[in-house]
């Protein structure tokens, strides 16, 4: 049950986060809006309504700084985790669209897979091997529609998309103690709220002139939809890795590329060819692949993730 249970948040979670996509691809597209100020003013704005929220129902949210010991990590995460994820994603949209920023956070399976083999000095198990590649193949047929001399992505996106994969891999890995010792829900809210100011700091959004921009009402609904749906998402990501392991987290997540395929093919009408629909067939086989395939007691003793990368 609990296997099931974490599947079905990463799931759940990753559709949320796929719907995220074209919806941050709209608001930059029709009015305008930086990097930098959407992405502060989610994370600030979700940051305080989750550890609002927290406080509300009596938990101890000043809790993890009374010991000096885990506010290095906290922000560690903040900024090279929670940020780094955030900032890489939407300014991958930014560079080409939701869908190719989506699909290129599916290096991180990659890099999860290959840190794991390399510290643990093992091979992944044979199964993860063959979901890894036929994911990626799936991949490569959607980035490429099968043809290597297509590939619709511009160096700016490849070099956005390549962080949101690494990114999005230390964001797996790291918090693994930080969130057993105070819980998902408080490093979550923390780290959220320290990477807003500290974007907001670098990048002064008391002096932005985009601050009007919100009085539009489809701007301001589009954001609060942002902030709920993208918090809940990562909640539900990070709560997922309770019952399953972050290899699984993570290549499970491929769900998020094709909820934003789909979503981007009815709004922004992009049509996907046979060969594109195939890929994204693939994709979802290796998934479901992943998923039966996986045997928690002989994956714990094969590929056991470390507690931390600290």
């Amino acid at each position: 049950m609990d296997r099931l249970k974490g599947i079905s948040m990463i799931l759940i979670g990753a559709m949320m986060w796929g719907a995220t996509g074209p919806l941050m691809e709209w608001i930059m597209n029709n009015y305008a809006i930086t990097v930098p100020f959407l992405i502060t003013i989610r994370l600030s704005v979700a940051g305080l309504l989750l550890l609002l929220f927290l406080k509300l129902k009596g938990v101890h949210i000043t809790a993890v700084f009374r010991n000096k010991y885990w506010i290095r990590p906290l922000l560690i995460f903040s900024i090279l985790g929670m940020l780094g994820v955030q900032y890489s994603f939407v300014a991958a949209i930014e560079a080409s669209n939701a869908v190719v920023a989506t699909l290129m956070q599916f290096l991180a399976p990659v890099y999860i897979i290959v840190f794991v083999s390399i510290t643990h000095k093992k091979m992944p198990p044979v199964y993860q091997i063959i979901g890894m590649l036929g994911t990626l193949a799936g991949l490569f047929l959607l980035l490429t529609n099968g043809k290597p001399d297509q590939l619709i992505i511009s160096g700016e996106a490849v070099f956005w998309g390549i962080l949101v994969g690494l990114a999005f891999t230390f964001y797996t890995l790291y918090p693994a103690r930080l969130m057993q010792e105070w819980g998902v829900l408080v490093v979550v809210g923390w780290s959220m709220l320290f990477a807003g100011i500290f974007l907001g700091l670098v990048n002064p959004i008391f002096l932005s002139d985009e601050w009007p921009i919100l009085a539009e009402p489809a701007v301001a609904v589009s954001i609060l939809a942002i902030i709920v749906i993208g918090t809940a998402a990562f909640v539900l990501f990070l709560s997922s890795m309770r019952y399953i392991t972050a290899v699984e987290t993570s290549i499970l997540s491929s769900l998020e590329p094709l909820t934003a395929m789909v979503i981007s093919m009815f709004w922004f009408g992009q049509v996907l060819t046979k060969i594109q629909l195939f890929g994204a067939l693939a994709m979802l086989v290796f998934v479901a692949w992943l998923s039966l395939a996986g045997n928690p007691k002989k994956e714990k003793k094969q590929v056991d993730l470390p507690q931390t990368m600290e």
